[in-house]
């Protein structure tokens, strides 16, 4: 990596006037609300002369502001006040090395940072004396995976909300800032779906035969051991379901059929095994048919009851492992083999798994199980002749306080009593607790989160409550609703005192339930989400499969994993010696001597071409084509998840991209240097190209490659700072050169999951805080998260 040679510092430049008015307001802007001006007068006078005026005055300023426009009128105090936005972005883009452009020249880099320092004085300035907010809905509902998370803490019962709820739409990158209004859809998916959870809680029979389908994606090849099954075992699945009675249920299985409905793989025969808790339930033998129109009976009769006792059971259905000797094939396969596009699979493979029932029930009453014994808690499965309503007041209340998520009052008592009364008059004790408990699932105080105010707030700014707050903080570290311990904190109003807020998130953080920060934040903030509609061209990447798809998104959610649990620096997403791989991945990556389904962390030496994020698999696959590479792509997602300085949407009619032909341009450089010479379309792509080139040494698929079809690889590239890229190394090293950009990023982007709502330009002081009060931290995650709990706009609001 070099830099472009353009940098000096500028010489002297004659004055005029308006040179003058600028430096005069600029060091207003600094010495009035700042304090003091770091850099000097004719330092500044200088730079804005020789680097600033020419494209940023006249007629036609190009960018998205003009220096007179921001400058011309009033006080520096009222100009910085009136144009934060604008100024908030000329931060960025100096931050970034966006300003000035590459194609022109360019101060040295200290004077830039300096300039940035004493323009975020005086912005940080102005926000004390005139605080910025924005108004939010004081209403919003669950998304799905808080619904699903909130059942799962509230009853003990793993639920899938995608299979219960509507799906929710994303804005500014999140699914949680468009949930603003209870639509006729979601109310009546969530009233059916509280009917459901409260009979499987209690174990009361549905109204028809209950069960549930699971298949496995027909792309997943079953070669090897799937991870959470026993050693010795061969593909199949493994999933944990709640059996809301003890009792007989029936467990049905398919096998994969190929496009002629004939079973793929059967070779001379095989066995299934179906496993409840790992250990071995029944064993079935699969024989070979006849004849060919025999291959619609092979799987009719894989079909078998067993007894399984109330309760949530991890269920494994799964075939013995054979030798390799046993391999019916004479060529060694790809990594994937499983249709008529490639070959035949080698094994037999699992299709699918139902569960049905209970067929018999064993006992009557609510059954004894870790759900129903957290629900009751001391209280009587069974409660004696008289107490019966006592004991369903008792449950329901410690349940309303949870779903509730703050002290219950006796008015909110009177609906669930009531549905308790109506429907325990007809069917007894248990049809009147599913009642109550049906009835709490559906209160707007369960499904919906309240941020209160008073009725003459309006248009002003008032801090959260001890239990919104303490709904806020869970709903950011856990996706879910909070726990015994911290809404106990809300009730003695502890949770404002700074130190208990700090040991709150602490714990929180430790708690296993922290998962959803990877497993919702970073799945929506690094695309992960995208990788289940991942499908390339098979022709052109003929071994990616499931697993491959699996894989991807495994490394990258073990990979940030570990930076939360064990509170690394955010720095090391960007530049890391180590992954996390399996034996799929690593095959894919071409790295040797890893064996096995599980992932591990695996050390890498510095000159391999993996590690941080722009190297991963799921990061590379999802900016790509299903045929090609994207620089595009992939240059604009650096730019809107790690720099955070997005470029404006494509103006209309943009042509597209053409398509390699045999009289265009052989690469894609050279075709994407066409477009760019469309002016409308250079502004942009000179941004976002030549950092995606940096990448180009990675295929679609994230394999490394010297050669794209008989071209080499040209990675080489000009940053928007000037500095000339030759590898991702190259990239790297510039992002980290500029460490509070990636790290003020990753805060807008929690900001933006934390807070739901898009942050805005003028919520820059904020973020600088929290980026600076993390840097005296190394820029650990657990202090990102410290500084964004205790900012004001995460314990403020204003009332709309």
């Amino acid at each position: 990596m070099v830099r472009n040679s353009r940098s000096r510092f500028p010489g002297t430049v004659p004055p005029n006037a308006m040179i003058q008015s600028l430096i005069r307001s600029f060091v207003l802007i600094a010495v009035v609300l700042a304090g003091h001006l770091t850099f000097g007068e004719e330092k500044v006078y200088r730079l804005l002369a020789e680097y600033c005026v020419d494209c940023h005055t006249g007629p036609t300023p190009s960018g998205q502001f003009s220096i007179e426009g921001l400058l011309e009128l009033g006080t520096a105090d009222e100009s910085i006040s009136r144009e934060r936005a604008s100024w908030e972005r000329i931060i960025r883009r100096l931050r970034a090395g966006q300003m000035p452009p590459p194609q022109h020249p360019r101060p040295e880099e200290v004077h830039i940072m300096e300039i940035v320092k004493d323009l975020g004085r005086a912005l940080e300035a102005s926000d004390e004396q005139r605080p910025f907010y924005i108004a939010t809905p004081g209403i919003r509902r669950l998304t799905r995976m808080e619904y699903q998370n909130a059942i799962r803490d509230l009853l003990g019962l793993q639920i899938d909300a995608a299979t219960i709820l509507p799906k929710d739409e994303s804005s500014h990158g999140f699914d949680n800032i468009t949930t603003g209004e209870l639509t006729p859809t979601f109310i009546s998916r969530a009233v059916q779906a509280a009917e459901s959870i409260s009979r499987q809680v209690l174990g009361i029979e549905e109204l028809g035969p209950a069960g549930i389908t699971i298949r496995i994606p027909p792309d997943r090849t079953q070669e090897s051991r799937i991870e959470g099954l026993p050693y010795g075992t061969r593909g199949g699945i493994a999933f944990d379901y709640h059996f809301p009675n003890s009792g007989k249920y029936e467990f049905q299985m398919r096998l994969t059929r190929d496009r002629d409905e004939k079973v793929e793989g059967l070779g001379e025969g095989a066995e299934l095994d179906v496993l409840i808790d790992r250990e071995p339930r029944h064993r079935f033998a699969i024989r070979k048919p006849d004849r060919s129109d025999d291959h619609t009976l092979v799987d009719k009769n894989l079909r078998v009851r067993l007894d399984v006792d109330a309760g949530t059971h991890r269920i494994g259905v799964t075939f013995p492992q054979q030798g390799e000797s046993l391999l019916e094939i004479k060529r060694q396969p790809f990594d994937v083999s499983y249709n008529r596009h490639r070959h035949p699979r080698s094994h037999v493979a699992l299709y699918e798994v139902s569960i049905i029932g209970p067929i018999e029930i064993r006992s009557e009453g609510v059954p004894s199980n870790p759900i129903t014994r957290t629900l009751f808690d001391d209280l009587p499965l069974e409660p004696p002749v008289g107490q019966e309503r006592a004991v369903a007041r008792q449950v329901l209340l410690r349940l309303a306080r949870l779903a509730y998520r703050r002290p219950v009052i006796e008015k909110d008592m009177e609906i669930s009593l009531s549905m308790y009364d109506q429907a325990s008059s007809n069917g007894g004790f248990l049809s009147g607790l599913e009642a109550g408990i049906a009835s709490i699932l559906v209160n707007p105080n369960f499904l919906l989160r309240v941020e209160s105010s008073p009725d003459d707030s309006i248009g002003q700014p008032v801090s959260l409550s001890p239990f919104e707050l303490a709904s806020r903080l869970s709903f950011f570290l856990w996706s879910s609703i909070p726990d015994d311990e911290l809404l106990k904190t809300a009730e003695n109003g502890r949770i404002n005192q700074p130190e208990v807020l700090a040991e709150q998130v602490d714990r929180m953080l430790r708690d296993p339930k922290s998962e959803a920060l990877v497993n919702n934040f970073a799945s929506q903030w690094l695309y992960l989400r995208n990788l289940s509609s991942l499908a390339p061209d098979l022709r052109l990447y003929p071994d990616f499969d499931d697993n491959l798809r699996h894989a991807f998104r495994e490394e990258t959610e073990h990979f940030f994993r570990e930076v939360i649990r064990e509170n690394h620096s955010v720095l090391s997403l960007i530049r890391s010696n180590h992954t996390y791989l399996n034996e799929r991945l690593a095959i894919h990556y071409d790295v040797p001597g890893i064996l096995g389904s599980e992932f591990r962390r695996i050390a890498l030496d510095p000159a391999y071409p993996r590690g941080g994020l722009l190297r991963q698999g799921s990061v590379l696959s999802v900016t790509s084509y299903a045929t090609r590479t994207s620089p595009t792509i992939r240059g604009n997602w650096i730019l809107e998840n790690i720099i955070g300085t997005p470029p404006p949407p494509p103006p209309p009619n943009v042509p597209a991209l053409q398509e390699k032909k045999d009289s265009s341009p052989s690469t894609t450089r050279e075709r994407l240097a066409l477009h760019r010479s469309n002016p409308n379309c250079a502004s942009c792509h000179d941004l976002m190209d030549p950092i995606g080139f940096a990448l180009e040494n990675y295929d679609a698929l994230g394999r490394w490659r010297n050669w794209d079809n008989d071209l080499a690889v040209d990675p080489e590239g000009v940053l928007p700072d000037g500095t000339i890229a030759r590898s991702v190394e190259d990239l790297e090293v510039s992002l980290l050169e500029r460490p509070e950009v990636f790290v003020g990023t990753l805060v807008e982007k929690l900001m933006t999951y934390g807070l739901g709502r898009g942050i805005e330009l003028e919520d820059g002081p904020q973020i600088r805080k929290i980026v600076q009060y993390a840097s005296g931290q190394q820029y650990r995650f657990a202090s990102i998260i410290h500084g964004i709990v205790k900012s004001r706009p995460f314990q403020t609001r204003l009332v709309k």
